[in-house]
């Protein structure tokens, strides 16, 4: 399920103005011909400012820039049809390694690297049935936090109705629905308890099919908090801020947001986040960055809570009673073990 995916979809048509800058490093400690070096970046249609993952991969854009003196680019989409036309760009603006936002860029990306093979690539939330010498996947086992926050959500509900819903029905936003469900039942399994989830029932549920009306999941969301939720996860990119009002204009609810930590990208929504479930995307990028500089490798990258590529933020003081907390280290190495599948299907 997790470690090759594939989207069909192709992209065409107006292209978006790049904007670079560079900066030269803080400590010296850069690779060598890292100051000769181009790192550029190209967001699906939710943009920068998302508040999610393409907020979080342009973060480790930035950081590259700023830590190791590399030159940047980036173009920013507002529909699939800029993917081909701003990647294409990014080639003609002489980049070394274009980075790409998300599972919707796939078929995009796999045409310009096939275009381009003197290009380096690598890719967000994506991965191909045959590996593309000059793509690297970058990949995220989200379901193994969103497990500890279905769990840490089942546990301080006190309407005992939860829920979650996505942008658009792909692997990378229904891992995310599918692990939460996962760690909710594992709290009714073990705390005898009754929580139910609505919004995903392990094969199927509820998706606004974008990720830039934030109408729709003020509605979605409502519709959510009418029917007894009182906590709910959205995994929509910026849609997840019109849940965001939602939940705010109730009074009695909680958030949870994903890829990064709401309470800091969402501040304005910061006083009902309960958690987030972390997508360290900008690490993630960072490193591959980094590396390389020095020598491209397509192998993939895959964030694990073991590895710290996943995780889950702080809970607010007292909202989530202590036993389920102190029960999180346990499901944690137990996921990381091997022994509990933090998925449905297990």
């Amino acid at each position: 399920m997790k470690n090759t995916i594939r989207f069909g979809a192709v992209a065409a048509a107006s292209a978006l103005a790049l904007a670079a800058c560079s900066s030269a490093p803080e400590d010296g400690d850069a690779p060598e011909g890292a100051e000769d070096y181009k790192a550029c970046m190209v967001s699906d249609a939710g943009g920068f400012d998302d508040a999610s993952f393409n907020q979080s991969a342009y973060e480790g854009l930035q950081r590259a820039a700023d830590e190791l003196g590399v030159e940047t680019a980036e173009a920013e989409s507002t529909a699939e049809s800029d993917y081909g036309p701003n990647l294409e760009a990014q080639v003609d603006a002489g980049c070394d390694l274009i980075i790409t936002v998300g599972f919707l860029l796939g078929d995009a990306t796999a045409a310009a690297a096939e275009a381009n093979p003197e290009v380096n690539f690598a890719i967000v939330d994506f991965g191909y049935d045959e590996p593309i010498d000059n793509v690297k996947p970058l990949f995220f086992e989200t379901d193994e936090a969103a497990f500890l926050a279905g769990y840490a959500a089942a546990g301080a509900s006190a309407t005992g109705t939860i829920s979650t819903f996505g942008g658009i029905n792909i692997p990378t936003v229904s891992i995310f629905m599918d692990g939460f469900l996962a760690g909710a039942n594992r709290y009714n399994e073990d705390m005898g308890g009754d929580v139910t989830v609505l919004g995903w029932d392990g094969s199927d549920g509820s998706f606004t099919g974008d990720f830039e009306n934030q109408t729709n999941g003020q509605n979605t969301a409502q519709g959510f908090l009418d029917q007894g939720a009182d906590i709910v996860m959205p995994v929509a990119g910026p849609v997840g801020l019109g849940a965001a009002q939602a939940v705010q204009s109730a009074g009695d609810a909680w958030l949870i947001g994903v890829d990064s930590d709401w309470s800091q990208s969402a501040p304005d929504y910061a006083d009902v986040v309960l958690t987030s479930v972390l997508k360290n995307i900008s690490n993630a990028v960072f490193d591959t960055i980094e590396s390389s500089i020095t020598e491209f490798s397509n192998d993939p990258y895959v964030g694990t809570l073991e590895n710290e590529g996943v995780g889950i933020a702080e809970f607010p003081e007292g909202v989530v009673p202590d036993e389920v907390v102190s029960e999180l280290d346990t499901l944690r190495d137990g996921i990381i073990a091997g022994d509990i599948e933090p998925s449905t299907a297990g």
